[in-house]
C-alpha cells in the first residue's frame, strides 16, 4: 500500500465539500441540494464511480466550477468520493442537507482552507484516509478575541 498525499486545487474565496457517498445517483441528489439550499448558487461537484464504468460524474451550475471539481475528484480518485466546489456561499449553508442526503455516508471537510486529502493507494484502487484542513493553531483565544469572533458572527449575520 502507498499512502498519497493530494493537495486540492480551487479558487481563492471558494469553498468545498469533501465526502464519501455510494451510488450513482448522488450526483442528481447532491445537485437538488445545493439549488434548493442558496437561490443562484454557484458550484460544481464530481462524483468518482467505484464500479461498472468507474467514470466521474458531474453537474453544477457554473462550467468553470465544475472543471475544477473534476479535476480535484481526477486527482484524488477514489471510488465512491466526491467534491463540491462552491463561490458565494458556504458550506454552512447547506451541509446539514448534504449530510442528510440518503447516498452521502461521510463528509471530510467543509471548508475554504488549503486542503490535503491523505489517500491510500491499493492494487484494488483509492480511499482517502483523512484530511489536513488548513493549518495547526498558534494559541488559545484570548478574551479580546472571543469578543472579536462574536462580533463576525453577528456581523455577517449568523448570529443575533
Amino acid at each position: 500500500m502507498n499512502i498519497v498525499n493530494v493537495k486540492l486545487d480551487f479558487p481563492e474565496g471558494a469553498n468545498i465539500i469533501l465526502g464519501m457517498s455510494h451510488f450513482i445517483k448522488t450526483v442528481e441528489d447532491l445537485h437538488e441540494i445545493m439549488v434548493n439550499s442558496v437561490p443562484g448558487v454557484k458550484f460544481g461537484l464530481a462524483f468518482c464511480e467505484a464500479s461498472q464504468d468507474r467514470l466521474i460524474r458531474h453537474s453544477g451550475t457554473d462550467p468553470k466550477l465544475v472543471e475544477c471539481a473534476i479535476e480535484n475528484a481526477k486527482a484524488v480518485g477514489a471510488g465512491h468520493s466526491f467534491i463540491i466546489v462552491m463561490e458565494g456561499c458556504f458550506p454552512i449553508n447547506m451541509l446539514n442537507s448534504v449530510k442528510n442526503c440518503v447516498e452521502v455516508v461521510r463528509i471530510f471537510c467543509a471548508t475554504a482552507n488549503p486542503v490535503e486529502v491523505l489517500v491510500a493507494e491499493t492494487d484494488s484502487g483509492r480511499g482517502i484516509l483523512g484530511v489536513i484542513d488548513g493549518q495547526s493553531p498558534l494559541g488559545v483565544e484570548n478574551d479580546e478575541d472571543i469578543k472579536k469572533r462574536k462580533e463576525f458572527l453577528r456581523t455577517i449575520g449568523y448570529k443575533l
